[in-house]
């Protein structure tokens, strides 16, 4: 089929099940442009690239197919290039196009010329350029495969403004689907022993490809086992927050009894993830335990320390797996007095909301109580999304998740991805409610992208929390130098009202009894929304020790 390279790119995304990408328009692709507008993708238009790369993120958190974002060379990949290093280090899989100066301008300094190479590099599982025409679908279904395979990440395609006007006589290179590494029967059987010696053994589950209920299944097998399962940090939708295996999560905001109860294991087996910094209180606790890694990546890459195991496998083909062991025979003689000491403790964390925002006397506004609101409207169903910063601790440690692909955050604290993931969320789950969590910081980093969801038709709600102040910095400030505050103190905005010039519901909220209502009518809109919610700059998040840990975690806390 004779066509430009231009549209075999789109074509070719067609044929992989592409439904969106995110862009931010630019000149130099225009023919892949021209290609999208008779195509059945929609093309979400963006009003800033680094919000574009967030939203193809967590269109490849949520779905587990790569997620898609297209910008121009220069300015524009500088912007994106956020997007890039939270999807490698988040270990995501989404693909970056970027437009090109034409070839015969390289080399000579031209308007906005850049070194692909030389800056997504270091931050990308591959950086490719489309440098013959004929061959861009095959490179695009390339870099298709090497997004999701693996450890997922981030690939970068470049493309020149004059290769992708060429014609060529290629047709759209068909979707392959990647080969999952399968734990052999060798591999399962030793686990199966492993659990059954442990007197104390755990499951931490974390990073993508929980999308398809592999959670459920997993904690199911847990619980019938006497195994309790920790998450790992921004990645504890993959697995329900019920039942007597689930032990809670790991990371910033985590309570010391949840994370005593993590180091106290003397078995951990790591489904997804692996024992990184923060899930480990900065390299830390659980270096002593014997270890099995069960991940899709030969390298571990992010995983510290002692492996007595590893399998290799996705979390999809692991619990396949375990479908063949006899949970009692995992078990071994072990009763349930250590997963049910898990369970009780993280059950204290969540009984312990109506009261953990207060920092010395009360304020008119208890987030405790008002995340608890919103775990109770939402029932575990909804979608929520994090940039960074303090204002997100209430709802981490608050709110439930009981379905699959119901959160999205930067694993690697990158700021501004509350709003734009929300919007995608949205387009991506028509159905479903997502909620962006953010701070007053986090908020402005990329807000604009509420013209984003307006124009497409996505209904997003905001809870933005407003204290004045970049509040993690001015924690650690008070911490290291008490009574110096600096380069932290900000001005804000009317956020309702300017969610109401976007045409959105807004509203401005200063006590607890203001915000349940407030939820409701925003929940109640047929459109985006917006709580606007005002705090003191006094108040910080739920210590990490609020919540009383009985005697044998307290010790192992202090061991630990």
């Amino acid at each position: 089929m004779l066509q430009s390279a231009g549209h075999l790119i789109v074509r070719t995304l067609e044929a992989h099940g592409v439904k969106r990408v995110y862009a931010v328009p630019g000149e130099s692709y225009l023919d892949v442009l021209d290609g999208l507008h008779d195509s059945g993708i929609e093309t979400v238009v963006c009003r800033q690239e680094g919000g574009a790369g967030f939203m193809a993120l967590a269109e490849g958190r949520l779905t587990g197919r790569p997620g898609i974002a297209m910008v121009t060379r220069g300015p524009g990949a500088a912007n994106a290039m956020i997007a890039i290093h939270t999807a490698w280090q988040d270990a995501t899989a989404m693909l970056l196009f970027v437009g090109l100066v034409p070839v015969n301008d390289r080399e000579r300094e031209a308007f906005q010329e850049f070194s692909l190479t030389g800056w997504f590099g270091p931050t990308a599982k591959r950086v490719m350029t489309i440098d013959d025409p004929a061959r861009a679908g095959e490179l695009v279904a390339e870099a298709m495969r090497i997004a999701a395979t693996g450890r997922p990440g981030p690939v970068v395609i470049g493309l020149p403004e004059d290769l992708l006007v060429r014609q060529v006589d290629r047709d759209a290179a068909e979707a392959i689907a990647p080969a999952a590494p399968v734990p052999s029967p060798g591999e399962v059987e030793d686990l199966t022993a492993r659990l059954a010696r442990a007197e104390r053994p755990a499951f931490v589950v974390g990073g993508d490809g929980w999308q398809s209920g592999e959670g459920r299944e997993l904690l199911a097998f847990a619980e019938r086992a006497g195994v309790p399962v920790f998450a790992d940090w921004r990645a504890y939708d993959a697995v329900p927050h019920e039942g007597q295996a689930w032990a809670g999560w790991l990371g910033y905001g985590r309570t010391d009894a949840v994370a005593a109860g993590y180091g106290n294991a003397d078995l951990l087996v790591f489904v997804g993830c692996g024992r990184a910094d923060v899930l480990s209180d900065g390299y830390i606790k659980g270096f002593d335990a014997e270890t099995v890694l069960v991940t899709a990546d030969p390298n571990a890459v992010m995983h510290s320390g002692r492996i007595d195991r590893h399998t290799l496998a996705t979390p999809a083909t692991f619990v396949a797996a375990l479908a063949a062991v006899d949970p009692a025979t995992a078990r071994g003689s072990r009763d349930d007095t250590w997963m049910e000491g898990r369970a009780e403790a993280q059950r204290r964390t969540e009984a312990h909301r109506a009261d953990a925002s207060i920092s010395g006397e009360a304020q008119a506004m208890d987030l405790g109580i008002a995340f608890g609101e919103l775990d109770d409207r939402l029932s575990g169903q909804a979608v929520l999304t994090f940039g960074a910063g303090n204002a997100t601790i209430w709802a981490h440690r608050f709110v439930k998740h009981l379905t699959p692909a119901s959160l999205v955050g930067a694993r690697n604290g990158a700021m501004g991805m509350a709003v734009p993931a929300a919007v995608a969320a949205s387009l991506i789950f028509p159905n479903r409610t997502a909620v962006a969590v953010c701070g007053d910081g986090d908020f402005l980093m990329n807000g604009q992208e509420i013209a984003t969801a307006v124009a497409h038709g996505g209904k997003p709600i905001m809870i933005v929390v407003d204290n004045s102040i970049y509040g993690t910095i001015v924690q650690h400030q008070e911490k290291h130098y008490p009574g110096r505050p600096s380069g932290t103190r900000m001005a804000n905005p009317d956020f309702a009202a300017l969610m109401r010039s976007f045409g959105g519901h807004g509203e401005r909220v200063e006590t607890t009894a203001e915000f349940g209502p407030a939820l409701d009518r925003a929940l109640a809109a047929d459109s985006a929304a917006l709580i606007h919610v005002i705090i003191p700059d006094t108040v910080m998040p739920p210590a990490s020790s609020d919540v009383p840990a009985d005697a044998e975690l307290s010790a192992e806390g202090a061991r630990a």
